[in-house]
């Protein structure tokens, strides 16, 4: 028998591998009506991997590329013969061997066009694409660098209503061309039943449908949910996967406060208009500590704060928007890479992401990738541009004449991430996207001045030097009101020395000075709202989505919730909204 090889499973991973060997030879024969070898070799590696089935089994083989085929052969020959001895002996031992009973030993050859290939040729170039392996009777179709999924996992969570987004990888394949089918299973699931994949014996699964993401309907509601994926690269597939849910289609919270927004943005927008989205969507690092629980959101059922849940409805928030352009904060490193991006890749968006340092959330920008491309992304830590980039030598100059001042700057990991896209349908027609998550502190006014003056900086050398021309689209959680400095240096490009916010944290850290803005006046998109966060004890406008009225103009603005929409719940979170804040959305428009 093969040996089972742990790197060879490092290659073909564990999770992919079918439950049964029963199960992954139908799969094979699926996609290349007989049963299959699947190879993965590819230049610059020094080893390749020969998957396939034998005598009910699964094998893995992990093989130098540089080895003569002959040796691969003869080791499965002998694979064979190991076999053979094994169930002889086995007869012997209940007296079941037959006199003179000796098998032969199994043919191993592979063949390309019919003919047999040397045995000298070296691995790398005899297992081509179409060759046969032919072990004893069994013809295998040699499958080389077949598309195959690398990853392909189901959400713990399943709701009636809410989108069901796999996360999938696939290698030698293009996810658009892959091909899916989604089951209910025929009997609704109890906890004690076993989970996992499915095995090739289960029967009375109904289909319910056929696009890579699926919302269960109630119908659905204490049942588990089936995904059939084949990997594909145009015509051409490889072996299928099966997925079975953990567990079983759960209710959702009924309405939910961003449903009735939706009812404005049920269509994607057409061009030349695009649609912005800025959100907050609440760090699970942040939500689950026990000041969270006991002091910040103590009125929130515990259930709605952990993750799973909350995933749910940011999915099938930020999807129901039909955003071209979503920048979002305090997005968690796990969720952007396990959840956010294979959902919102479902929906055709692409994004990239900046983690804050020190920290495990950051920001994420996504955009359409049907009309939009990302040329290039300028992030950078402010703090750490503030003392290292030469353009803000004259802020820094006058931070440092208040050493207090300096360093709670110094000491804040605050980020900018700055990601300059192309206009698909219009080529050389850009925008810069910024977008960040200033300091928290209600008491710090001058920390967050410093940080804004530091972004505008370096946002007017992005516009102006790296892509000149392009418009500015500024979107972030602010943490500032329309009656703070930063909002005045925005919308008003300077800062008075006696503004109150240079002493925002008491006299020892005061930093009186005139702050200009290196970009010119700005409009907030969506106006001054009453409020874009609402917890119990504070509500005000902290989040905006900034823009240059001289290049683009405000189409529409999708309406915040009614005040008695958002105090069903007392407060935000709630069960029917994942975060303490409101997605702000508008619809932008370039200027001819």
């Amino acid at each position: 028998m093969l040996n089972h090889l742990s790197a060879a499973l490092t290659l073909f991973p564990r999770r992919l591998v079918a439950s049964s060997p029963r199960t992954f030879s139908g799969a094979l024969r699926r996609f290349c009506g007989m049963e299959a070898a699947v190879v993965r070799c590819l230049p610059g590696e020094p080893k390749l991997t020969i998957s396939f089935c034998l005598q009910g089994s699964h094998k893995h083989m992990l093989r130098d590329q540089d080895e003569p085929l002959g040796k691969v052969l003869a080791r499965i020959s002998n694979g064979i013969a190991k076999n053979q001895a094994k169930a002889k002996k086995s007869k012997k031992n209940r007296g079941q061997e037959q006199p003179g009973e000796t098998p032969e030993p199994a043919v191993v050859k592979l063949l390309y066009g019919g003919l047999e290939v040397p045995e000298t040729l070296l691995n790398a170039e005899a297992w081509r694409d179409g060759s046969v392996l032919q072990v004893g009777d069994v013809q295998y179709s040699v499958q080389r660098n077949a598309p195959t999924f690398t990853t392909a996992e189901l959400p713990v969570s399943l709701m009636a209503g809410f989108p069901v987004c796999p996360k999938l990888e696939v290698e030698f394949g293009n996810l658009q061309d892959c091909e899916f089918s989604w089951f209910r299973e025929p009997c609704p699931h109890t906890r004690s039943e076993a989970h996992g994949e499915a095995s090739g014996q289960d029967s009375g699964w109904t289909q319910v449908g056929c696009e890579q993401v699926y919302v269960p309907s109630n119908q659905d509601i204490s049942f588990r949910l089936k995904l059939s994926c084949t990997p594909k690269d145009g015509s051409r597939g490889g072996p299928a996967k099966e997925l079975v849910s953990v567990g079983a289609v759960e209710a959702g919270p009924g309405v939910c406060l961003f449903d009735n927004r939706h009812a404005f943005t049920a269509k994607e927008t057409d061009w030349p208009t695009v649609r912005v989205v800025s959100y907050n969507i609440l760090a699970d690092i942040y939500a689950q500590t026990d000041l969270s629980k006991t002091v910040l959101y103590p009125y929130c059922a515990p259930y709605a704060l952990q993750l799973d849940y909350r995933q749910n409805l940011i999915k099938k928030e930020l999807a129901g928007y039909n955003g071209d352009i979503i920048c979002l904060q305090e997005v968690d490193k796990g969720v952007y890479v396990d959840s956010l991006t294979p959902a919102l890749d479902a929906f055709g968006l692409d994004g990239v992401f900046r983690v804050k340092e020190k920290q495990h959330e950051g920001l994420a920008t996504f955009y359409r990738r049907s009309k939009f491309q990302l040329l290039s992304s300028h992030d950078i830590m402010l703090s750490e541009a503030l003392t290292s980039d030469p353009i803000h030598a004259e802020l820094l100059k006058k931070v440092s004449t208040n050493s207090a001042l300096k360093t709670k700057v110094l000491q804040r990991s605050t980020s900018l991430q700055v990601s300059v896209l192309e206009d698909l349908r219009k080529p050389g027609r850009r925008v810069c996207v910024a977008n960040t998550h200033l300091y928290w502190h209600p008491k710090g006014g001058n920390v967050r001045l410093v940080q804004m003056g530091v972004a505008l900086k370096h946002l007017s050398h992005v516009i102006n030097e790296v892509a000149p021309g392009t418009p500015l689209v500024f979107c972030g959680d602010f943490n500032s009101t329309p009656t703070a400095g930063v909002f005045q240096l925005l919308s008003e490009a300077v800062v008075p020395p006696q503004h109150a916010d240079w002493s925002s944290s008491g006299p020892e850290e005061s930093c009186s000075m005139e702050l200009l803005s290196a970009v010119p006046p700005l409009l907030s998109a969506c106006g001054q709202p009453a409020y874009t966060n609402y917890v119990r004890g504070f509500h005000g406008c902290l989040d905006y989505i900034f823009i240059q009225p001289d290049s683009m103009q405000v189409e529409q603005v999708i309406p915040l919730p009614s005040h008695e929409e958002v105090t069903t719940y007392e407060a935000l979170p709630s069960v029917a909204h994942p975060s303490d804040h409101i997605a702000l959305v508008c619809d932008l428009r370039w200027k001819p």
